[in-house]
């Protein structure tokens, strides 16, 4: 088994990003959602992938970030296919995505 740090390179190689690393304007696909403990949840990991899967956080759907939250950039606002969802950037760092070509 990788470690998740090597798993997280394996996907970056692949040209995916986190969504939690994403800035206003941009879209792209989700690629994946892979919840782990690392970003301090508070949720167990299948309850946070369940939770992000009903959100429509789906293989293949499309997105775009709309705005940010004023502190921190937190909150982030995605358009994921015709749903508008807020989502916190640790949460979101479990979703990966490839991103347009600008």
């Amino acid at each position: 088994m990788l470690a998740q740090s090597d798993d997280a390179a394996l996907l970056e190689a692949q040209g995916l990003t986190r969504l939690s690393r994403v800035q206003p304007g941009d879209r792209g696909v989700i690629a994946e959602v892979r919840a782990d403990h690392v970003n301090g949840h508070g949720v167990d990991v299948h309850e946070l992938e369940r939770r992000l899967l009903e959100f429509g956080f789906v293989e293949g759907a499309a997105f775009e970030i709309l705005h940010q939250g004023l502190f921190g950039a937190d909150p982030i606002a995605v358009k994921v296919d015709d749903m508008r969802v807020a989502l916190r950037r640790r949460d979101a760092a479990d979703v990966w995505v490839r991103l347009e070509s600008k």
